[in-house]
């Protein structure tokens, strides 16, 4: 079986019904640093659906951010690889495929340095996306300007970017929108300060500091997709199904949210509500943050403490039990939704998509990897809840009591 690549793509190898079309030779206005499974099936997935609806001209370039990563195997197959995603929507049960075309190539830093800072000095460059990991955004005092790549994601980027601001100058237009998708509060601030940082360590010239601070956009994002990469088990009979060999299958859940917290402009230029994606642009990302902590992440700690005990290992286990299931749509239509109900938008129609993922056949989510850090997990996840139903309402919330109660000393 041949592997996925533009030259079986032309052949004709490919079927019409995966078949992305043309691939035009696109400018590179994206920098993406990180090739691993979420990006490609979260950001790299969105951008290829704008293409294909006319609706963005742009491209990817990916940056591999350490030393051993996978940007090889994606050159391997001409930035060309295939998302699965499958769940449940309204009831129904989705399985979408799809050959994501959007990444235009992909770089190593660390084998391609001078290639990776020549990135920099594209006047198309527009937006930089990174998924570097919770730690990724980090400071490091060792790193140093003149390191072939400096080691931490936020030093690479303050190198990167200086390199850009020394081609370009200080002047307008030139500075880039950062969209990072890392799992902590607060992303975008973080890195920003970050990057700060490390320009002050290097005695970089004011001028450079008033550049990124002037010119260089920093959004706050919250991402929520569940993607499990590559189906290992399932990998033979996919590329049996598809018709050709893909070592960078990526497969995930049919859901999918983007929080960006920025200026509305962004979104005139990544029109993602056009192409019909669930991509929200605000002033404030904290609500729909504290959203999806207190609904779905409340609802995935009080599954450690209600079912795990009782021998139910998964979340589409206790979804399929005749007593967790009820207690858990109490929880979340009695006491939780109710709570944030004029606090965050819709959050009963949050806890009703967020069932149907748990109801996912596709997706195994143990609850045992939940527990880790359970009682840190509970103070932030459930705890506040509580405390806000008793504000609002003037009494205890019985199933949450029960649940933070040995979590409250």
């Amino acid at each position: 079986m041949q592997r996925i690549n533009k030259a079986l793509l032309q052949s004709g190898g490919v079927s019409r019904d995966l078949h992305p079309g043309t691939l035009p030779a696109r400018r590179e206005t994206i920098l993406q640093f990180g090739e691993g499974g979420f990006l490609r099936g979260f950001f790299d997935w969105m951008i290829h659906l704008l293409q294909q609806r006319g609706l963005y001209d742009g491209s990817i370039v990916v940056a591999q951010p350490i030393a051993h990563g996978m940007v090889a195997e994606l050159q391997k197959q001409d930035g060309l690889y295939t998302v699965i995603l499958r769940g449940i929507n309204e009831g129904r049960a989705v399985d979408e495929r799809t050959l994501i075309s959007s990444v235009s190539r992909g770089i190593d830093p660390y084998t391609a340095h001078g290639e990776w800072l020549r990135c920099a000095g594209s006047p198309d460059l527009r937006f930089i996306v990174s998924n570097t990991t919770e730690s990724g955004i980090a400071c490091s005092p060792d790193d140093r300007l003149e390191d072939a790549p400096p080691v931490s994601f936020p030093a690479k980027l303050a190198r990167f970017l200086y390199e850009r601001f020394r081609v370009f100058g200080s002047g307008a237009g030139k500075g880039v929108v950062h969209l990072p998708c890392e799992l902590i509060e607060s992303n975008g601030t973080k890195l920003k300060t970050c990057v700060l940082e490390t320009a002050a360590r290097w005695r970089l010239e004011s001028g450079f500091i008033r550049w990124l601070e002037e010119e260089n956009v920093f959004c706050n994002t919250l991402v929520d997709r569940i993607v499990t990469g590559f189906p290992g088990t399932e990998a033979a009979a996919l590329w049996e199904q598809l018709g050709y060999e893909d070592q960078l299958l990526d497969a995930g859940e049919w859901f999918h949210s983007w929080v960006i917290e920025g200026p509305a402009w962004i979104g005139r230029e990544l029109p993602f509500e056009a192409a019909g994606l669930n991509v929200v642009f605000t002033s404030d990302y904290l609500p729909y943050r504290n959203r999806k902590v207190q609904i779905l992440n409340g609802a995935h700690s009080a599954l450690v403490c209600h079912a795990l005990p009782r021998g139910i290992e998964t979340v589409r286990g206790c979804m399929e039990h005749p007593e967790v299931r009820p207690w858990l749509e109490r929880l979340l239509f009695e006491e939780i939704a109710p709570t944030l109900e004029g606090c965050v938008e819709n959050p009963t129609g949050f806890a009703n998509d967020v069932l149907d993922r748990f109801r996912n056949p596709a997706i195994e989510h143990k609850l045992g990897s939940i527990a880790l850090n359970h009682a840190d997990k509970v103070r932030v996840r459930l705890v506040p809840t509580a405390h806000q139903f008793e504000a609002k309402f003037g009494k205890k919330p019985p199933i949450l009591s029960q649940l933070v109660e040995p979590y409250l000393n």
